[in-house]
């Protein structure tokens, strides 16, 4: 991996001059430079220079380059709102498109657009993207011993070695596949992985938390469970895009047919190399020949303009001829794509359970604090009614306590009657309470 990152790594760049330097003051009248500024930082900056990893189809070979926008949208023929997808500084959703000459791929940290002949990652330190690097080259690698190209049929066969998410879930048939899917299928591969594995890290931490949350309700746990929900609320969406852009390709044939790339670079090799009369070629007898074309010099705009139309036709009704075939065969990336398919359904099914397990977890919590909320109520409620109760005697001592003279204060027996009748009237009227809130089902008695 060491080896990778300083092959990967770019170059230091030149220092800049300086223009205080003697080359600069060797002549008095000469225009000073601006001070202060890069000026050969500001050019590479305007140009919109990028660094990007690029590995070799034919060898698997990686190197690093250093391309702008421009040059990469006639390298590709892509427009810039296909490399936006690519750019870093903004978060845009899994998505995988198909165009005529390339692949654009943007899986979680997988950023790169596939051709034919190479793929074109954006430079990053980030282990993933590295680790796309060295399994791509050793899969080309592999793959070069052991794949053969059957020219002579239309069908493509594949041999290959290694385990793939295919393998486990019983994908067992060696067909061969063009490099625009390897390619593909390891980016596929390592955003479900990726995706995979925070989900299980996920479930490492959130069922026991979970558990101690429902035996020990406090408010750390509650925030610790606040923040796992949103964790898993971003994870199950990512997921949730990368199987809706899966089940997207699956379910259209002609975005499929137009990731033949392989394909259609063929039939366009043949086209141009086929016995085609092409305008502007003469032969010996004045007929027309394939052998000696005619300077477009000394040829008449006429002809130019019609051997161009020409060409562009040819190139058309070629491209909607692969798109047909393809449409055809597409049963081998319909089932690459299934077989990934499959595994983010596991995860998306893996999150679902996990927040279902969590929203149990919150409901059993809620029912919890319902029945204590409940018990302080009928706390509550039998306090209120013994304060009541209480209160009657207030009333007959303050009755008692007024300023007039009757002969019942002259009784020594009085005030222990007093005290029995009052008694005995708060507790039949306690007890009245009693029978009224267990015959309403106020509370268990």
């Amino acid at each position: 991996m060491e080896d990778i990152k300083a092959r990967l790594l770019p170059a230091k760049p030149s220092p800049v001059l300086n223009p205080r330097d003697a080359s600069y003051r060797a002549s008095p009248f000469a225009r000073q430079p601006f001070q202060g500024v890069d000026v050969l930082g500001l050019k590479k900056r305007g140009q919109g220079l990028r660094s990007w990893i690029r590995v070799d189809a034919a060898t698997g070979d990686s190197q690093v380059i250093e391309v702008d926008k421009f040059t990469m949208m006639r390298r590709c023929d892509l427009p810039a709102r296909d490399l936006r997808l690519l750019d870093p500084l903004f978060v845009y959703p899994s998505t995988i498109l198909g165009r005529e000459k390339a692949i654009v791929v943007n899986l979680e940290q997988i950023r790169c657009i596939i051709t034919s002949d190479e793929v074109l990652l954006l430079n990053s330190l980030d282990s993933y993207v590295l680790q796309y690097v060295v399994e791509l080259q050793r899969r080309l690698k592999a793959g070069g011993a052991d794949d053969v190209w059957q020219s002579e049929s239309s069908d493509f066969n594949r041999r290959r070695g290694g385990r793939t998410f295919r393998d486990m879930f019983g994908g067992t048939s060696a067909d061969y596949l063009p490099f625009e899917f390897k390619a593909l299928e390891v980016a596929l591969e390592a955003a479900c992985t990726f995706l995979d594995t925070q989900a299980s890290e996920l479930e490492i931490e959130a069922y026991p938390l979970l558990d101690e949350l429902t035996s020990k309700i406090s408010t750390a746990n509650l925030e610790r469970v606040r923040r796992l929900k949103s964790r898993l609320v971003a994870l199950t969406r990512r997921v949730q895009k990368v199987r809706d852009e899966i089940e997207q390709l699956m379910d259209d044939d002609g975005d499929m047919a137009e990731m033949y790339l392989t394909e259609k670079k063929r039939r366009m090799d043949s086209l141009f190399y086929g016995e085609q009369s092409i305008p502007g070629y003469r032969s010996v007898d004045g007929g027309l020949s394939i052998s000696a074309p005619v300077s477009p010099v000394s040829s008449p705009p006429d002809c130019r303009r019609l051997e161009k139309n020409l060409s562009l036709a040819r190139s058309r009704h070629d491209s909607a001829r692969s798109s047909e075939s393809a449409t055809e065969h597409i049963d081998e990336l319909e089932m690459l794509l299934e077989a990934y398919f499959v595994v983010t359904d596991s995860t998306l099914n893996k999150l679902t359970s996990l927040k279902e397990y969590i929203d149990d977890t919150e409901d059993f919590i809620n029912i919890q604090l319902d029945n204590v909320r409940n018990q302080l109520i009928q706390f509550e409620l039998l306090l209120t009614t013994g304060t009541f109760v209480v209160a009657i005697f207030g009333v007959v001592a303050g009755i008692f306590g007024m300023n007039f003279q009757i002969t019942l204060f002259d009784s020594p027996s009085a005030f222990k009657w007093v005290l029995i009748i009052t008694g005995v009237s708060g507790a039949i009227l306690f007890g009245s309470f009693l029978w009224f809130f267990k015959h309403r089902r106020l509370m268990p008695l």
